[in-house]
C-alpha cells in the first residue's frame, strides 16, 4: 500500500497539486483503504489511472458555486437523504475522509444523475457485501465507522433519463444536520448532569454527584444505542 500511496502523492505533486493538499488527501486514502481490509488497487485502480482523475476533478480556481469537487458531511439520520438529492444533481460521492465528510464530484462535460445505498457492515464483511452488491452496479464509494455506502449511476435503473442538462450550481453551504441529531446534542448533556443533580445528598455529597453523573452516562449511551439499531434497520 505505501508504494502505490508514495506513486499517487508523486504523480499529484507532478500535476501541480500543492504539497499539503497532496499530504492530506494521501492520508485521506490510506485510512479509507485501512478502514475497507482491501488495497488500493482493489478500491482505486491502476495508479496512473487514478491519479489523473483525480487530478481531472481538481478545479482550484473555482469558487463552491463551481468547483468540480466539494465536500460536505450530515448526520446519520439524514444521510440517505441527502445522497439521494445531491445525487440527483449529478454529485458522484468518490470517497468518505477521515473527518466523517462525503467527498465528490460533478462532471463538467456530461454529468449525470447517481444513486446511493447505506448498509450496516460487520467488521471484515466489507468484502463479502460488496460482492454481492457488484451484479447490481453498485460500487463502494466510502466506510465511515459500521456504514458502507454504495454507489452507481442512475442510468442503471432509468437509462438515458439519468443524463442532466443543466445541473444547479454547488450549494454554499457543507453541512447538514437533522433535527434529531440536534435534539440529541440537546438532551445528551441534560441526561449527563441531571441524574447527578437528583441523586446528590442536600450536604452536597460529591459521591453521589459522580454516581448519579454514571447513570446519566449509562442513559444516554442506551439511547444513543437504541437510536443506532433503529437507523441501522430503518429502509428509505
Amino acid at each position: 500500500m505505501s508504494a502505490y500511496l508514495d506513486e499517487l502523492k508523486a504523480l499529484l505533486r507532478e500535476g501541480g497539486v500543492p504539497a499539503e493538499q497532496a499530504e492530506a488527501t494521501v492520508a485521506d486514502l490510506a485510512s479509507y483503504v485501512a478502514e475497507t481490509g482491501s488495497t488500493p488497487e482493489e478500491e482505486f485502480g491502476p495508479v496512473g489511472d487514478f491519479a489523473g482523475r483525480l487530478l481531472a476533478a481538481r478545479a482550484p480556481e473555482a469558487g463552491p458555486a463551481g468547483a468540480s469537487e466539494w465536500r460536505w458531511t450530515a448526520d446519520i439520520f439524514a444521510d440517505r437523504q441527502t445522497l439521494a438529492r445531491f445525487g440527483d444533481q449529478g454529485w458522484e460521492i468518490d470517497r468518505i475522509d477521515h473527518l466523517g465528510r462525503f467527498v465528490g464530484h460533478r462532471d463538467p462535460e456530461r454529468p449525470q444523475r447517481w444513486e446511493y445505498r447505506r448498509e450496516l457492515v460487520a467488521p471484515g464483511g466489507g468484502r463479502a457485501l460488496a460482492a454481492r452488491l457488484a451484479p447490481e452496479g453498485w460500487e463502494p464509494c466510502g466506510t465511515w465507522l459500521c456504514y458502507r455506502y454504495f454507489k452507481r449511476p442512475r442510468a442503471a435503473s432509468v437509462g438515458p433519463a439519468a443524463q442532466l442538462d443543466s445541473p444547479p450550481p454547488a450549494p454554499a453551504r457543507s453541512v447538514f444536520f437533522s433535527r434529531r441529531f440536534y435534539l440529541l446534542t440537546a438532551v445528551i448533556p441534560l441526561a449527563l448532569v441531571v441524574p447527578g443533580i437528583v441523586l446528590t445528598p442536600s450536604h452536597g455529597d460529591t459521591a453521589g454527584f459522580f454516581t448519579g453523573m454514571a447513570v446519566g452516562a449509562c442513559t444516554a449511551i442506551a439511547t444513543l444505542a437504541a437510536l443506532w439499531f433503529w437507523t441501522a434497520r430503518r429502509r428509505g
